[in-house]
């Protein structure tokens, strides 16, 4: 079905951001068209076009790969500052079964990749920024808007900009149902590989077959790491979790293969430090000695409900929640900025064959988001 031709500020945004493809490159994107400078540039050149003394920037984080990072004009210096900071990449787009590009809206639902993580919250932001543009010099706080770049892989954009500026809180934007996730499990991805020595299979005895030990260390996840990890616990947030995700390794069915690499997913709750994984890392290599481990983190997060701030929104009906998941709140908390993750929309659209978010639910964020935004007003 063809969108209407007019949409709310918010719908229509939403759609815009939607039709350019800013897919995450790592990993199996299923499109050529990836990264997300073009996303990045429009997003740009709409805030330049709307707030004609907003500070706009595009600084690269990786090549081809940038942030975009605008400053609303404020009317007196050092004022405590607030930032509004979705992320510009999705998800691969391999398996949809819809347009991941498409924006197509239909029963009263927008549809693409992006419609709910999180170019759905994105532009329900930029729509309450458009609509409280004539007071944003006034609040008490100076107003951030930053598209970050490499959320769903590396968190690349919220490492460079939390590490250049600090903030008195951060909204990362995520569906979160416009509650706020003031805490959530971080991750460890481990990549594990085992080595063998390649032979022709008819003499398997003459090499060594790097799949048999990667048995033992999938059995040992799934029988004994799974259940250790359940000690770990949060009352919020529940118990920490490992998953295998990924398997693969050889050449040929008749060739003895010589390695085998398989990735593994742990949500970690807050209190699993440097002690946890080195543990974690004994266990598996009591099982195989020379198996090789590397790492990728993203932090828990923590962020004191009672921020004043936050009490702010908790008037306006927002509850404080904790999440499974992880996002760049908890990289600017690492680095001293109160941060939570709030948006509009379900994460249980996100990351779906067909992701959607719901016209009503973007409005909504847009309407909340400026109602928070005067809030901010001097009395």
């Amino acid at each position: 079905m063809e969108a209407p031709l007019s949409l709310p500020i918010a719908a229509a945004l939403c759609r815009e951001l939607i039709r350019i493809p800013s897919v995450n490159p790592d990993d199996n994107p299923g499109t050529p068209h990836t990264g997300e400078e073009r996303c990045a540039q429009w997003i740009a050149e709409w805030i330049q076009g709307e707030f004609s003394e907003a500070a706009v920037s595009t600084p690269e984080v990786l090549p081809g790969r940038p942030n975009v990072i605008a400053r609303f004009p404020s009317d007196a210096p050092h004022k405590p500052r607030l930032l509004l900071a979705p992320h510009t990449d999705t998800v691969s787009v391999a398996g949809m079964t819809i347009d991941p590009f498409g924006a197509e809206i239909k029963e009263g639902r927008m549809y693409g990749r992006g419609a709910s993580d999180t170019k759905g919250p994105m532009a329900s932001m930029l729509a309450a920024l458009h609509a409280a543009k004539d007071i944003l010099p006034h609040l008490s706080h100076e107003i951030w808007f930053a598209g970050l770049a490499g959320e769903e892989a590396g968190q690349h954009g919220a490492h460079a900009l939390a590490a250049a500026e600090k903030f008195d809180l951060v909204i990362a934007g995520e569906p979160t149902e416009l509650d706020f996730v003031h805490t959530h499990k971080g991750s460890m991805f481990l990549s594990l590989t085992t080595r063998g020595v390649a032979v022709h299979s008819a003499k398997p005895e003459a090499g060594r077959n790097a799949l048999y030990p990667m048995a033992d260390v999938l059995r040992l996840i799934r029988d004994d790491l799974a259940i250790w990890l359940k000690s770990f616990t949060h009352p919020l947030l529940g118990h920490s979790t490992i998953s295998a995700g990924t398997l693969r390794g050889g050449s040929k069915t008749n060739v003895v293969p010589d390695f085998c690499v398989s990735t593994v997913d742990i949500r970690l709750v807050p209190g699993q430090d440097a002690a946890f994984e080195e543990a974690l890392f004994a266990r598996l290599r009591h099982v195989c000695p020379d198996l090789e481990i590397s790492v990728s983190r993203a932090l828990p997060l923590y962020t004191d409900p009672e921020h004043p701030l936050l009490q702010k929104l908790n008037l306006q009906g927002a509850a404080a929640v904790g999440a499974p998941w992880f996002c760049d709140a908890a990289v600017f908390a690492s680095h001293g900025s109160p941060a939570i993750a709030m948006g509009p929309g379900s994460i249980a659209q996100a990351h779906t064959r067909d992701e959607w978010i719901a016209l009503e639910d973007l409005e909504k964020g847009a309407a909340f988001f400026e109602a928070f935004l005067r809030s901010l007003q001097p009395a």
